[in-house]
């Protein structure tokens, strides 16, 4: 929000073409270039191809509005196949036949509101299904701070539970926070944090005993923890095939490296699905539905999702999955392998956090992340508490790990002589 009147104003007479572009092009210039590899956040890169793809596929559909899919049918169609697409993936096609049938879906513009859709869906449910006045959602310290925008914005209680020494989910004192007004437990697959997959079958099995929902925020790790899995790299179990899960959200925009923002919430059973939806007539305009938070939807980053997701098809997924694990287990074996760092837990997958020893032996972890843009232009969110670094390891980071471990080394041998520590001891994931 910008204060008071800006001192740019609305061009008398409209600018060249290309002396508007130019001007981006110069706004730009303090953008970190997360293309050369260096940027662990934010952004997801499966390479030049795939970017040039998805330029392609949005650009057919630079004015188009999914809000009416009876104006643009291909709009419908490709939603249909990308939440048919992404059902399978995340445990549809193992669940028996039956239940499989029933899963039903809907895109949103990214995790945060696949995230607010889950617990307005729960919310609706318990007022229908229970006649809770005000309900509560039960979830560990760990789950995403776009849950607390959803308690705030649909009045639903937030019951944060502290993590376990290993930063998993607690599910014994989840269990004990639990009450007759509890709508919804949460489980994420992994922890955008600390990158950890929680007890996901206990959490699940928790929920269906005390008959209540269980959500999967799986928008970190859906599109990449399904070919892990087939890779061999990951056994724990964390998707719709587990009994009791009843909804999962997952970003093709992250781990399936389509463009901001599109991502996908699935149900366990059309009844379930029909809450999230939202339908008047009680207005001069005629029959206004949206599946979503918002009315006008664009329509390109749906064709581009549509687009990526067949043209890299299962081999081209299995392919940058393994390029982001072997990234990210060299990474974490350089951290693990240096004087004074350590890892927060035992992340499961692609995404974790890092920094000096919390018993003070190692070095200062903001100071190590000031060094380490410094000398290499890295890019880590920070993070407290307690205070680490987080990194998101994607495919685009195969080509410059061996240089990050080699700088990871020299900047923490140099902080553990000096002792230097960080003046700016801000930690923040966004900004207003």
């Amino acid at each position: 929000m910008a204060d008071g009147f800006p001192d740019n104003r609305l061009p008398a007479h409209g600018l060249d073409a290309d002396a508007v572009l130019d001007r981006m092009h110069e706004l730009r210039v303090e953008d970190r270039d997360w293309r050369g590899g260096r940027v662990f956040s934010l952004v997801y890169t499966a390479g030049d191809d795939v970017l040039d793809l998805l330029k392609r596929a949005a650009n057919l559909y630079p004015a188009e509005n999914a809000l009416n899919t009876m104006v643009f049918p291909s709009l419908g169609w490709m939603q249909h196949d990308i939440v048919t697409i992404t059902a399978g993936l995340l445990g549809a096609d193992r669940m028996p036949s039956d239940e499989r049938r029933g899963v039903s879906g809907f895109l949103t513009s990214g995790g945060t509101e696949s995230l607010l859709q889950a617990t307005k869906t729960a919310r609706d449910w318990g007022r229908s299904e229970r006649g809770t006045g005000r309900p509560n959602m039960v979830l560990a310290t760990s789950a995403h701070a776009a849950f607390e925008k959803a308690s705030h914005y649909f009045d639903v209680e937030s019951r944060r539970i502290p993590v376990r020494a290993d930063f998993s989910a607690d599910v014994d004192a989840m269990a004990d926070a639990v009450d007759d007004d509890t709508v919804l437990v949460v489980g994420s697959a992994p922890s955008y944090p600390q990158g950890i997959i929680d007890p996901i079958v206990d959490l699940a099995a928790l929920a269906a005993d005390r008959g209540i929902l269980c959500h999967v925020d799986a928008c970190l790790g859906g599109f990449i923890l399904p070919f892990l899995g087939r890779l061999g790299h990951l056994a724990k179990p964390w998707d719709l095939a587990v009994p009791g899960v009843t909804s999962i959200s997952a970003d093709l925009h992250k781990y399936g490296y389509a463009s901001k923002g599109v991502s996908v919430i699935l149900y366990r059973n059309r009844a379930l699905a029909g809450l999230q939806p939202f339908i008047t007539t009680n207005w001069l305009g005629g029959l206004y539905g949206s599946p979503s938070m918002a009315g006008t939807r664009p329509a390109g980053p749906i064709a581009a999702g549509w687009a990526v997701l067949h043209y890299l098809g299962e081999d081209g997924y299995l392919a940058l999955a393994e390029d982001a694990h072997q990234a990210a287990t060299a990474i974490k074996s350089a951290i693990e392998g240096a004087p004074g760092l350590a890892l927060r837990g035992a992340p499961d997958a692609t995404v974790f956090a890092f920094g000096g020893e919390l018993d003070a032996t190692g070095p200062d972890t903001f100071a190590l992340g000031d060094a380490l843009a410094e000398r290499g232009g890295w890019f880590f969110d920070r993070q407290s508490p307690p205070d680490s670094l987080h990194a998101t390891v994607h495919a685009g980071h195969g080509a410059v790990t061996e240089q990050l471990v080699t700088d990871l080394a020299a900047v923490a041998g140099e902080l553990l002589v000096s002792g230097a520590q960080a003046e700016d001891r801000r930690a923040t994931y966004g900004t207003i």
